[in-house]
């Protein structure tokens, strides 16, 4: 009895240390491409002369593909398995950063969706693959421990974006002679990201990655087991799960990719400071999730969701009611406390599915198009009411996620029930 609780609070599984560090690492290339793509926006209503709403297609392009690839991608896992999907999403991103070299030379802002598309659809993939890895690749237990030092690695490729997009896209326009110069800052930038996405697909290549279909502590599946025929919308606690992460991941992006416009309202002179801001905001994410990793092993995740859920609430709501550095910190201060939502959400909507694992993953991950809806609604909204009367929908975003942490994720059916 006395070794059992050693056992579950094992990081990871025997023999599964460096697979695990392995994959982490991937986390940094789809946090930094993520977040370079949220540098878009501002960027492309200077080119473009866009209001708010039509700038923001840009994060609706890129998490539309997580609706549309993250259920293929499930069948791709279970055809070639996790580590050759993973190298086919590096592949695909290297296609989709390619693309932006016609798109400014053409400076297509259609063209320009298409590119974001194509590196969302490869982020898609990444993200559907690494995130049941690395949550399988130990004890149940730990898996929330696990994906938050994991997802620590995606809050500091989150950090360094807004940093190189403040340093080589988002110049000033008034500098520049015309649409085509600002288009064309973003050429070498992304030749320079697909290069090393190349070399890095062609290196998880050769690496050794296990391949693991399910957790020593479920029982495996067969073929033919009738469990695998269930719905996994008789699951209340995933299906709950999945709109958290939905709420999650759109309030998340779309404070992001506002807030060097809001930042600028509220006296920032300067797009390279406010975007240093962003990158605040995204380091506050980092911080959490290394400080989240330890506070879990004394208070449970579903409890930790709730307390930062409401703390984030209560953020936004001082921001829509102050003006200057006040405004500023609280939405900056957003960042940390967002930080445990997505791993905790996530953990929480795949517990007790078994070998249903892959498909509560699969429509969790599904949810992530909520990067693509939830920004467009806040530019819809800044345009017609203006940026800070928008973020009522954040504010309802968080409260959401706070329910679902100390009430809704709370399994009502397991996969033995």
């Amino acid at each position: 009895m006395a070794a059992q609780p050693k056992e579950s609070s094992a990081l990871t599984s025997p023999g599964y240390l460096v697979p695990f560090i392995t994959v982490t690492a991937l986390f940094f290339i789809f946090g930094f491409i993520t977040n370079l793509n949220m540098a878009l926006v501002p960027h492309l209503r200077a080119i473009f002369t866009l209001p708010y709403a039509w700038a923001m297609l840009a994060e609706s392009a890129f998490f539309l593909a997580y609706l549309v690839f993250s259920s293929p991608t499930s069948k791709l896992i279970e055809t070639i398995g996790y580590k050759r999907t993973m190298v086919v999403s590096l592949f695909i991103q290297v296609v989709g950063c390619l693309l932006f070299v016609p798109a400014a030379k053409m400076v297509s802002f259609p063209l320009f969706l298409t590119a974001v598309f194509v590196v969302g659809a490869g982020v898609t993939a990444l993200q559907t693959s690494a995130n049941p890895y690395v949550s399988i690749l130990g004890p149940e237990s730990s898996s929330s421990i696990r994906l938050n030092l994991a997802q620590a690695f995606n809050s500091i490729g989150g950090t360094i974006a807004p940093i190189v997009a403040g340093a080589y896209i988002l110049t000033d326009p008034a500098k520049l002679a015309s649409q085509a110069s600002v288009a064309n800052t973003v050429r070498v930038p992304y030749l320079l990201i697909a290069g090393a996405l190349l070399l890095l697909g062609v290196a998880v290549a050769f690496m050794h990655l296990p391949h693991v279909q399910q957790t020593q502590a479920f029982r495996p599946a067969r073929e033919g087991d009738p469990i695998l025929s269930r719905s996994i919308w008789g699951y209340k606690h995933t299906v709950l799960g999945a709109l958290g992460i939905f709420f999650y991941v759109g309030v998340e992006v779309g404070l992001a990719s506002i807030a060097v416009n809001y930042f600028k309202l509220q006296g920032m002179s300067s797009a390279k400071t406010a975007s240093f801001l962003v990158s605040l905001y995204w380091f506050g994410a980092l911080v959490g999730r290394l400080l989240g990793a330890g506070i879990m092993t004394k208070v449970k995740a579903g409890k930790l969701l709730g307390i930062f859920g409401f703390t984030a609430a209560a953020l936004i709501t001082i921001s829509m009611f102050t003006s200057g550095e006040v405004a500023i910190a609280t939405l900056v201060l957003c960042g940390f406390f967002n930080s445990v939502m997505f791993p905790n959400i996530f953990t929480l909507g795949i517990a007790g599915l078994g070998p249903m694992t892959s498909k509560g993953s699969g429509l969790i991950m599904s949810a992530v198009v909520g990067g693509a809806v939830v920004p467009l609604m806040i530019g819809a909204l800044a345009d017609r009411l203006g940026i800070q009367h928008s973020f009522i929908l954040p504010v309802i975003c968080y409260l959401y996620i706070a329910y679902y942490g100390l009430w809704g994720s709370k399994p009502t059916r397991t996969i033995t029930a």
